[in-house]
């Protein structure tokens, strides 16, 4: 069994790739590394099954794609690809709307082509600052088209209607995951994200910078957690069309990560706050019911145990 996944030397994505792997599967890893890490893929490029190709899948994938379908076609078409940290996809807004839009478009195609399963890596960003607690995947969301984020936010919406019309339209197999708020080793310390600034911040000895009054909330789900959810969705059958939520439903104020953040490192909290950013989520929690119900998936690491791992990871890369 062959998989193709974009964004392969990403955070989640690469540990996708290990996990296939694991699995078995044969692994193709594309990736333009704009904000991916080769460095990421040290496991994966281990395995003679794994093969990475370096490309841009905004643009057509003419020139690797028909050399993949001409060797083994893939079963699985797993699109990763997008920045997915505030930092990232503010200085690629315009790369992150193309690989969101015309990615998802060229993901579709080659899927078609290959009568393959379309799993599309969507946000609970597609939810905005939500009005509904916790979030459904019935929801429609509450975001704003113009601001800051909708480079993200209204591009993970898009392409979230482009695999399921081409569902409709195409008969393709594709699903829809509304990935929640992930976090654990490989995350890039500099992403901006709430979990890597909290840990680089906490082994350096500085303040963790809180924006607002830290009274907003998330909800964490270790990356370990997540995969597995991946790949119960992608590799179940009879749920194309399917649009369902990955996440952990704890629910943790800011203020209560920074605590947990800064006990786990064995240092004094020393808070650092500023204002609020523009359109930043007040309340995020997913509801998973579906997930348990059509996956059997539910996650099962605390944040305390995957904080220690993650806390162990920005060590080991801060002196390696």
């Amino acid at each position: 069994m062959l998989a193709c996944i974009t964004g392969a030397a990403g955070f989640i994505g690469s540990h996708l790739c290990d996990r296939l792997l694991q699995d078995g599967w044969e692994v193709v890893g594309v990736d333009n590394l704009a904000t991916g890490d080769r460095r990421n893929l040290r496991d994966a490029e281990a395995s003679a099954r794994f093969r990475f190709v370096e490309a841009d899948v905004a643009q057509p994938w003419d020139a690797w794609g028909e050399q993949l379908e001409g060797a083994q076609r893939p079963q699985l078409v797993l699109h990763f690809a997008s920045p997915a940290s505030p930092v990232h996809y503010e200085r690629l807004a315009l790369e992150t709307l193309a690989v969101n839009a015309a990615g998802t478009m060229h993901a579709v195609a080659f899927a078609t082509r290959n009568a393959a399963t379309l799993l599309y890596a969507s946000t609970s960003e597609s939810y905005g600052d939500a009005l509904e607690h916790p979030q459904r995947e019935t929801y429609w969301g509450h975001v704003n088209p113009v601001g800051m984020r909708s480079c993200y936010d209204e591009s993970k919406r898009y392409g979230e209607a482009y695999v399921t019309t081409a569902v409709r339209k195409l008969g393709i197999d594709g699903r829809v995951a509304r990935i929640f708020n992930t976090y654990g080793p490989r995350m890039d310390p500099a992403d901006g994200r709430v979990i890597p600034n909290f840990c680089v911040a906490a082994l350096r000895g500085r303040a963790l910078t809180v924006y607002g009054d830290g009274s907003q909330t998330r909800s964490f789900c270790f990356v370990d957690d997540l995969v597995d959810g991946i790949v119960r969705f992608a590799t179940r059958a009879g749920l194309g069309g399917r649009v369902i939520n990955l996440g952990n439903p704890d629910e943790y104020t800011v203020r209560r990560l920074a605590e947990v953040t800064a006990r786990l490192a064995r240092v004094d909290l020393r808070i650092e706050a500023r204002p609020l950013p523009a359109d930043d989520p007040v309340r995020r929690r997913p509801d998973i019911s579906l997930a348990r119900e059509l996956l059997g998936w539910e996650p099962w690491t605390t944040l305390e145990t995957g904080l220690e791992r993650t806390l162990d990871y920005f060590r080991s890369a801060a002196s390696s």
